[in-house]
């Protein structure tokens, strides 16, 4: 537990200083995440015995990174179906080909690189304010929902969540969590409000910090159960030993990857 927490604080901490330097370096981080995240996943899937195509994956994360610079999200539905017809094609015309393997290599790529590039999108975002606050509900909600949903769930234990995935997951951490999630959320937007004295007009209003926190937090550890899912398929308990106590990059990616979505959808809907 100790080493845990130590990861925890570091990790926190780079979050921290990544979002105060903002920008390029800001985005750059991301990108660097988001392609480790997706490595551990095709790995993962390789080891399994499946036989996924990666290299349209990458050319499409590659392509989404200008092209989101140029023309915005929008592009990004492009580049997603040129991946998916790409991976297709290639597969279909292998020697063996396997339905399965078409679904596997789509994979890292619906659930990585597309949050990965809503993420990218929203460091676009002005005002600052704005973007910082978007990025910190992203951050938030997930985290702190997971922070309480297991000491809240160690505590009362009870019912399990979806003892088919991840057996230790109870009902009451998922309600613990979701209560750390709604309590993130009103604390960011506090402040946010306290702080952004020029933007305050800009910001989401006090009900719409309750909605995301709520759905946010239910999003959080649906990836969260998703991720538990993929290592379950593939036999195995992390996705590397990149960080002490805590994983690989996509064991604590998958929360707040899932929470990115929700946030560039909150976004879109809101600037219509």
């Amino acid at each position: 537990m100790k080493q845990r927490i130590i990861t925890a604080s570091i990790l926190a901490a780079c979050a921290v200083a990544l979002l105060a330097i903002g920008g390029v370096v800001l985005a750059a981080a991301i990108v660097a995440i988001i392609c480790f995240a997706v490595y551990e996943e095709y790995s993962a899937l390789s080891k399994a015995g499946h036989h996924p195509l990666a290299w349209p994956t990458w050319a499409g994360m590659a392509l989404s990174v200008p092209l989101l610079a140029i023309g915005g999200a929008k592009l990004l539905i492009a580049v997603a179906i040129g991946v998916a017809l790409t991976t297709i094609a290639c597969i279909v015309f292998r020697r063996a080909p396997q339905l399965e393997d078409v679904l596997y290599s789509l994979l890292p790529f619906v659930s990585l690189v597309l949050p990965g590039m809503a993420m990218l999108a929203l460091v676009d975002i002005e005002p600052k304010s704005v973007q910082l606050t978007y990025l910190c509900l992203m951050i938030a909600i997930p985290c702190v929902g997971d922070i309480f949903a297991l000491y809240i769930g160690s505590a009362l234990r009870g019912p399990k969540l979806s003892p088919a995935v991840s057996p230790n997951k109870t009902i009451s951490g998922a309600v613990g969590g979701l209560v750390g999630s709604l309590l993130a959320s009103l604390l960011v937007g506090l402040i946010a409000w306290a702080l952004a004295v020029n933007s305050r007009a800009v910001l989401p209003a006090w009900w719409h910090y309750v909605l995301l926190g709520l759905i946010g937090g239910a999003t959080g550890q649906l990836g969260d159960l998703f991720a538990s899912l993929i290592k379950r398929h593939c036999g195995i308990k992390d996705f590397s030993n990149l960080f002490p106590g805590h994983g690989g990059m996509l064991d604590r990616l998958d929360s707040v990857i899932f929470m990115a979505i929700i946030i560039f959808c909150y976004r879109m809907l809101t600037v219509l």
